[in-house]
């Protein structure tokens, strides 16, 4: 596929680009550099979003320190307030962590972020100089790749409330939990299969939190139909009302998975979903996750789980 040949709309719509793909990509497109492939792969990401309510299809790429790009899209849920969507952006890093990436160099956005986009981007270690490119919006585009610190000046971010050998997004964290006797007494019960994987999966987000403003780690999990399972970690903001909860970051894991593509809501294949929190946590998921579940997946069966510190253990602390 020749330059002059190929157009956004050509692009596969995909979540997730490996490197050896990308750089194909750039070859066939006649593009240098990999940060500019990513706004002509912006068209193909504003494809995958879903807002029924708003109508407004928002589309971000990024590209990896490991070479890999991924995909971001604004998704939004009928029936529950309006603070459960998920923003292109808190989509583009949920879907970086959930790969395991370990850094973000360049960003494009069809749309200029909001300020809680924005906010949400400080929880990336170093996030001043990540560079930034929007291709449109009411105030036009941003001409160029422009550090996060120019459309934030003077953050409020991890440093103003965190010692530096805290973990951040993107960086590897482990909260040391130990299941309560609650738990052993409804597994002694007996538990299919699949819950059990969704139970797993739910503690395995738990530790992998990022919540060290509230001391709250949660997991949450979802099953499918055909018994695939996909979890998400809550994530918080210093400035706390852009935290991106575990619910959601479960759904960005099932849509990049693909699930959700039979052409039906959001919610329509999940069966199954799982929570597991903290014991008297100073922030619960529990009731949120029952409202949202009742509102986009109102069949599925929902279990909660109960976490502890492990004793003598600090909760949180780097993964070596």
């Amino acid at each position: 596929m020749t330059k002059d040949a190929a157009t956004p709309d050509l692009l596969m719509p995909r979540f997730v680009i490996q490197p050896e793909e990308a750089e194909s990509m750039g070859e066939d497109l006649g593009v240098a550099d990999l940060r500019d492939l990513l706004p002509m792969l912006l068209p193909a990401a504003r494809k995958l979003a879903r807002p029924p309510i708003s109508g407004f299809h928002v589309g971000a790429a990024a590209l990896g320190v490991s070479g890999r790009i991924y995909l971001g899209a604004n998704v939004e849920f009928p029936g529950v307030p309006l603070h459960h969507s998920i923003h292109a952006e808190q989509f583009l890093i949920t879907n970086a962590a959930l790969h395991a990436e370990q850094g973000i160099r360049f960003i494009a956005v069809s749309e200029f972020p909001c300020g809680h986009c924005r906010q949400f981007l400080q929880e990336i270690r170093s996030a001043s100089k990540i560079q930034i490119l929007i291709t449109g919006g009411a105030g036009g585009t941003s001409g160029d790749f422009r550090p996060l610190s120019f459309f934030l000046p003077n953050p409020f971010g991890p440093a103003d409330l965190l010692p530096e050998h805290v973990p951040l997004i993107l960086e590897r964290r482990f909260n040391d939990l130990s299941e309560v006797e609650e738990n052993r007494e409804i597994c002694n019960n007996g538990l299919g299969l699949v819950d059990e994987r969704l139970r797993e999966a739910a503690f395995r987000a738990a530790r992998a939190s990022h919540a060290p403003y509230s001391g709250s780690p949660s997991g949450f999990s979802l099953a499918d139909s055909g018994g695939r399972v996909y979890a998400g970690s809550y994530t918080e903001s210093a400035a706390y009302n852009p935290s991106l909860g575990p619910v959601q970051a479960a759904i960005v894991a099932y849509l990049v998975a693909g699930g959700g593509d039979d052409g039906g809501g959001v919610g329509e294949g999940i069966v199954a979903a799982a929570l597991a929190e903290m014991e008297g946590a100073p922030v619960s998921q529990e009731e949120t996750a029952r409202v949202f579940l009742s509102a986009v997946a109102p069949k599925a069966r929902f279990s909660a789980y109960r976490l502890r510190p492990s004793a003598g253990v600090a909760s949180m602390r780097r993964k070596n």
